[in-house]
């Protein structure tokens, strides 16, 4: 697998925020946000066996481990890095784009799809069929731009039902979108979704990395 980094940090969002965990960002893309805050993932890395993987996420401890990148599902072996993953007593997490098919993945592994807002031009990217499989404990995250984006958003949660199969998570790109603005448009509309920062941006720089 062509891994970007490894690294021990707390998990800075979801359900999961503020747990110790060690985050396995592999490397490459197929979409291009306009806010990725992870474009150093598109490219570059190393090349890693499973075993070398397995190796340093035991050598670092946590017992929260995420799957990210870039796009994770791009990597062939990642399906099986999950088992292995598992089978050692982690919990583990994937954060994908949602663009492509999870069927693969281990039913035990926990999901968080990333919908893809208008502001981030890879709208078209979504797969809905996605949003239909979500189980309890999985996440749904909308990263908003501004209030164009949280209305489609808010749309997309209700036609959708999705605070009635997962968490719900409305995060706010930094430096851009004010998250009192957007605790006030929840408020307003009673939405049932969960405000998401990302802590890592507030604990240390927002430009900072392996936090």
């Amino acid at each position: 697998m062509r891994i970007t980094e490894i690294y021990t940090s707390i998990q800075g969002e979801t359900q999961y925020a503020g747990l110790p965990c060690t985050l396995v960002r592999t490397t490459g893309c197929d979409l291009r946000c306009g806010y990725c805050d992870s474009a150093f993932a598109f490219h570059g890395g190393a090349e890693m066996t499973l075993d070398q993987i397995m190796a340093e996420v035991a050598r670092l401890g946590a017992p929260l481990v995420l799957l990210t990148g870039g796009e994770p599902m791009l990597q062939r072996e990642l399906p099986e890095l999950a088992g292995r993953l598992l089978e050692g007593g982690y919990r583990v997490m994937i954060e994908t784009s949602g663009a492509h098919p999870l069927d693969a993945l281990p039913a035990a592994v926990v999901r968080v799809i990333d919908v893809k807002t208008p502001g981030s031009g890879e709208v078209h990217r979504n797969r809905p069929e996605l949003l239909r499989r979500l189980r309890p404990g999985d996440a749904v995250k909308f990263v908003l731009v501004d209030e164009a984006d949280y209305r489609w958003a808010a749309e997309v949660i209700r036609e959708h039902a999705l605070a009635g199969q997962a968490e719900v998570l409305l995060s706010p790109v930094h430096g851009r979108l004010d998250p009192k603005i957007l605790v006030e448009w929840m408020l307003r509309d009673r939405l049932p979704a969960r405000l998401n920062l990302q802590l890592h941006k507030y604990i240390w720089e927002p430009e900072a990395r392996r936090v």
